[in-house]
């Protein structure tokens, strides 16, 4: 008897016929449990690794300190396109003291500022009416104030046009004599975002000034959130709106035709804003400060004996690089002239970061926040950097360096990590715009550098030595 073949057939049931779904169903295997994680763990654990707050010395801040300090109408989106943070770990983790005592100490500070050890003779302006706000000065004059070794010397350093504020707002800038938190949004360009995390005391302690131009007025006003074309711009929660009446011509007009120029001239020249006021810190309106300005003041700049305190760059760590950068995201659009800028400070002593500049730890810093003192290094910096922004862009990361290295007496910075930067405040997206990238200048095409590009450029040797190809 012979034997019978048959052929038997295994079919695989049909969810398993399809490899799109077979590897589909792999995908969500393996990223499910990343996704449950991201969600249920608490945002706030990679913040304590990055922040290390001491025990209250008595209670808590109070319960209305917390609270939502302004309610926006829905459509207005102040919380829309936040950007996540990326960096849980830290290196060197801030350090705040207990609010009770910091209060006690900053206030201590301000009214005592000329018994302290950091107490130093105040800059001398020059005054005057010029054809720009900043007075349009070439690189030799420019460079001629950067060793400031004589007291009664005059700087350059802005207000040779009028900067139109109301007297109200002129009067209660001069009034502020401690903390003073700014920020500026021109041209609609970002969102009135509310600071969290403040202290019971902050409110009263602190002054908070948001300036503001018609473009962005005109737009909160149809939110119902200021008043209307005629109305004092008044305050939104925390912020006393400081409202740039730009008139129908001459000195009320605003200082400069682009609104980023606008906005450095509060970013860099609070010192003259607010001529009292013995620390300050800028927010850019991207921001939305988490942790109390007090805090900051007293752990990154009074706490460390710093004249400044700023975030180094997450990603660039030479000037050249964030000048790249610049011109490839078109950060700013006309091209040549960061070039131009870029040779005019090569020639004239720029050098990449190595470390022979310690204890700087970089030449490119994260400006969205900084954390001043008042004083004669911390002014004459800004000073300084503002007018090279006048001279080529308002790209203040491009003079950084330039004006800090070069300049005398030396500048105390601190420069933290941007793993704590990114912990002390929330960024977001600016306000979307078709047709207006905000970048300014001129628009063209971007091209690769090539090495023939180089060859007899002022920048050579410094590219040379950022690459690591010359033995100087």
């Amino acid at each position: 008897m012979g034997w019978v073949r048959m052929r038997v057939r295994v079919r695989s049931p049909p969810v398993m016929q399809s490899k799109l779904l077979c590897l589909s169903l792999l995908y969500l295997l393996t990223t499910l449990p990343l996704a449950l994680y991201v969600s249920f763990s608490d945002p706030a654990s990679a913040a304590s690794r990055c922040l290390v707050f001491l025990p209250f010395r008595s209670s808590a801040p109070s319960s209305a300190a917390s609270a939502a300090l302004f309610e926006y109408p829905r459509e207005y989106g102040e919380h829309k396109h936040a950007i996540p943070a990326t960096r849980a770990l830290c290196s060197d983790p801030a350090v705040f003291s207990d609010y009770k005592t910091v209060l006690e100490e900053i206030n201590k500070l301000c009214r005592n500022l000329s018994a302290s050890p950091y107490a130093k003779p105040a800059l001398r302006y020059q005054n005057g009416r010029r054809n720009s706000f900043a007075g349009n000065l070439s690189t030799v004059e420019r460079r001629s104030f950067f060793n400031h070794t004589d007291s009664a010397v005059e700087i350059p350093c802005g207000f040779f046009k009028e900067f139109p504020v109301r007297e109200s707002d002129r009067l209660a800038m001069e009034k502020c004599n401690g903390v003073v938190v700014a920020s500026a949004i021109f041209n609609d360009h970002d969102k009135i975002r509310q600071p969290k995390g403040l202290g019971s005391e902050t409110l009263r302690t602190v002054c908070f000034f948001m300036f503001i131009d018609d473009a962005t007025h005109r737009v909160l006003a149809s939110h119902n959130i200021l008043a209307g074309e005629r109305g004092e711009a008044g305050t939104v929660g925390a912020w006393r709106v400081a409202r740039l009446v730009a008139g129908a011509g001459g000195d009320h007009r605003l200082p400069y035709e682009n609104p980023a120029m606008n906005g450095v001239i509060v970013k860099y020249l609070l010192h003259r804003l607010f001529p009292n006021a013995r620390f300050s810190v800028w927010v850019d309106a991207k921001m939305q400060l988490t942790v109390d300005p007090l805090l900051l003041v007293h752990s990154f700049v009074a706490g460390k004996g710093a004249d400044m305190a700023v975030s180094k760059h997450p990603f660039n760590l030479h000037t050249m690089e964030e000048a790249i950068a610049t011109a490839r995201w078109r950060k700013w659009g006309d091209v040549d002239a960061i070039r131009a800028q870029m040779e005019t400070y090569c020639r004239n002593g720029l050098q990449p970061w190595s470390p022979i500049k310690l204890p700087y730890p970089s030449d490119v810093p994260d400006t969205a926040i900084i954390i001043r003192r008042h004083g004669l290094a911390s002014d004459l910096f800004s000073c300084l950097l503002f007018n090279e922004l006048e001279a080529f862009n308002p790209r203040d990361q491009l003079a950084f360096a330039y004006v800090r290295d070069q300049m005398s007496p030396k500048v105390i910075m601190n420069m933290f990590d941007v793993e704590v930067f990114e912990h002390i405040a929330v960024e977001y997206r600016h306000n979307l715009k078709r047709g207006n990238g905000g970048a300014g200048g001129k628009q063209g095409i971007t091209r690769m550098a090539s090495s023939g590009d180089i060859a007899g450029s002022s920048c050579e040797r410094y590219l040379l030595k950022m690459w690591g190809e010359t033995t100087e």
